[in-house]
């Protein structure tokens, strides 16, 4: 009978190899470590990544952090603090025209308009931009995407920011929601689903989209250090090809779908909110289809940016942005 034990143990060697060797296929091989600007449900396609397995699917493991405020994502990306950051284009601007020498690159676009909506305190009848002059309209921090967003589409109705109505810049991001439902501010400019879920509470009223009225603009791009990217080429390309697997199964998938898939990340919110404010979103186009930041769309941004009085200096296409990675996985 001893005779079987060694092949015995031997097969149960083997046996135990072959499961291990299989559970490392499963997981990821890459790590990498992604710093968002803020947790929206704008980003909905990062995190169908995540839960539908497409990150894993190319064998990476993707931690996400958030870090609240564009200049902590550049923070974090000059200092080595995350791999990847996801935030407006016009950081990377900032950070170029101070002359840095390992620029910022935007190679994956995520978003392609703004993604706040003008929320008013009232209900309005056949509401018009003409209806903001002499009132009290509570802003985004001056220097970010959604502020100069903003400005350019009040100055496109023929609304002067600085003296046709009285312009709060002065709160903080995250504060800005608890402070319109405290009572400041006739209009604010908020995101979903907050947005939504005021109008729910009978707190506001959503009269009109910045995103529409904008047009598409690099809104939020995945963007890393130029060092980074060079010296991790297959990374970037197993990372932004698990992003347009995400973006083509978001664009076909319902939005009840989408709500369903990315609930884990918004767990304080009811799945019918999560769903209503995700239809707003496909319906005025917000969530690229596609990784590609084309050239119309950084002069958009410009031109937005230069509207606010914030293009430090005019950067071509060809010099912040890498299309090449996202051309290849779309090949």
């Amino acid at each position: 009978m001893k005779r079987w034990i060694k092949p015995a143990i031997s097969l149960f060697i083997i046996f135990i190899m072959t499961l291990s060797l299989a559970a490392c296929g499963k997981k990821g091989t890459e790590t990498i470590r992604i710093a968002e600007v803020t947790r929206s449900l704008f980003y909905a396609p990062q995190y169908v990544a995540l839960t539908e397995g497409f990150f894993e699917e190319e064998g990476l493991n993707v931690q996400l952090t958030t870090v609240w405020g564009g200049d902590r994502v550049m923070t974090s990306l000059i200092s080595d603090g995350s791999d990847i950051g996801l935030v407006g284009s016009e950081t990377s601007i900032y950070v170029y025209a101070r002359g840095a020498s390992d620029p910022i690159i935007n190679f994956a676009q995520l978003t392609q308009t703004d993604g706040t909506f003008l929320v008013s305190r009232h209900h309005v009848d056949n509401f018009t931009w003409e209806q903001l002059k002499g009132s009290t309209f509570l802003g985004q921090r001056k220097g970010g995407m959604p502020q100069m967003v903003g400005e350019f589409v009040l100055k496109k109705h023929g609304i002067n920011p600085q003296t046709d109505l009285n312009l709060l810049q002065n709160i903080d991001f995250a504060n800005i929601p608890s402070a319109f439902a405290s009572g400041t501010g006739d209009y604010v400019q908020l995101f979903e689903p907050q947005a939504s879920i005021f109008e729910k509470e009978g707190r506001g009223h959503i009269v009109a989209s910045f995103g529409t009225e904008s047009g598409h603009v690099p809104y939020t791009t995945f963007m890393a250090k130029q060092s980074y990217m060079e010296q991790n080429e297959e990374v970037i390309e197993k990372f932004t090809r698990a992003i347009y697997k995400a973006q083509q199964w978001v664009e076909n998938a319902s939005s009840k779908e989408i709500a369903k898939s990315i609930h884990p990340f918004f767990e304080d919110s009811d799945l019918d909110i999560l769903e209503m404010a995700i239809d707003r979103y496909k319906s005025q186009g917000s969530f690229a289809t596609d990784p590609i930041l084309d050239e119309d769309e950084w002069n958009n941004l410009q031109e937005i940016m230069d509207e606010a009085g914030e293009l430090p200096r005019e950067v071509q296409h060809s010099e912040l942005v890498n299309t090449s990675i996202a051309e290849k996985v779309m090949d």
